[in-house]
């Protein structure tokens, strides 16, 4: 546990954790959302915590925001988000029939769980959206963030590599997992993770060997 707190001060602060944290939670009891992004990695895996909000609203939703944010909430049409900054957190919205992620925001209601008081998107497509963000971003501590991410969806979740196959068959995206396995062969952070370097390659060469099979 000191080794994973020790990983998170590298990328934000403790206090910009908590916050954003509590912030979510403000959130939870006043609108209805899909989570993505950190925390509902975090979520599912109990690794890195996030600093800040990625969620996915109807329009109804939206217009919710519109009444109760008025003053903070911004339209982003070029990245096709909504924003709202609280202090240091930032909260991006994401919108069906508006927003762009890697696959359609209005068809990630369809792939969904609950945990922990959140509706949050399935691994699976965690997975996915997380590789969309770090191509985004792979040069900057945001994309470092999504990397360690990415591999905690894989070594720490209960991903199904069939149904991930599908969902990418699906929106003809399949050359997500050459990238994945490249992604993982080259990886080798397993301190972000808090592992051995023993641990770290028995799990990797697991993952490996089930991507080999879709």
């Amino acid at each position: 546990m000191l080794r994973k707190n020790k990983i998170e001060k590298e990328f934000w602060s403790p206090l910009l954790i908590e916050k954003s944290w509590q912030e979510l939670q403000k959130l939870k009891k006043n609108y209805n959302f899909i989570l993505i992004g950190g925390w509902a990695v975090y979520l599912l895996t109990q690794q890195l915590k996030s600093k800040d909000l990625d969620i996915i609203v109807s329009l109804e939703e939206l217009e919710k925001f519109k009444k109760t944010e008025q003053s903070n909430l911004r339209k982003n049409d070029r990245l096709k988000k909504y924003e709202i900054k609280k202090e240091e957190t930032d909260i991006d919205i994401y919108v069906e029939y508006f927003s762009k992620l890697t696959l359609p925001t209005e068809d990630i209601k369809r792939y969904i769980l609950k945990t922990q008081g959140f509706v949050i998107a399935r691994p699976e497509v965690l997975l996915i959206l997380k590789q969309g963000a770090y191509k985004n971003r792979e040069n900057s501590v945001k994309g470092e963030k999504d990397k360690i991410d990415i591999i905690s969806l894989l070594f720490f979740s209960d991903i199904d590599f069939n149904k991930y196959y599908k969902i990418l068959k699906k929106y003809k995206i399949e050359h997500h997992v050459d990238e994945l396995k490249k992604f993982l062969v080259i990886f080798k952070n397993y301190q972000a993770l808090n592992l051995s370097p023993r641990e770290f390659k028995i799990k990797k060469n697991k993952i490996l060997k089930g991507l080999k099979k879709i």
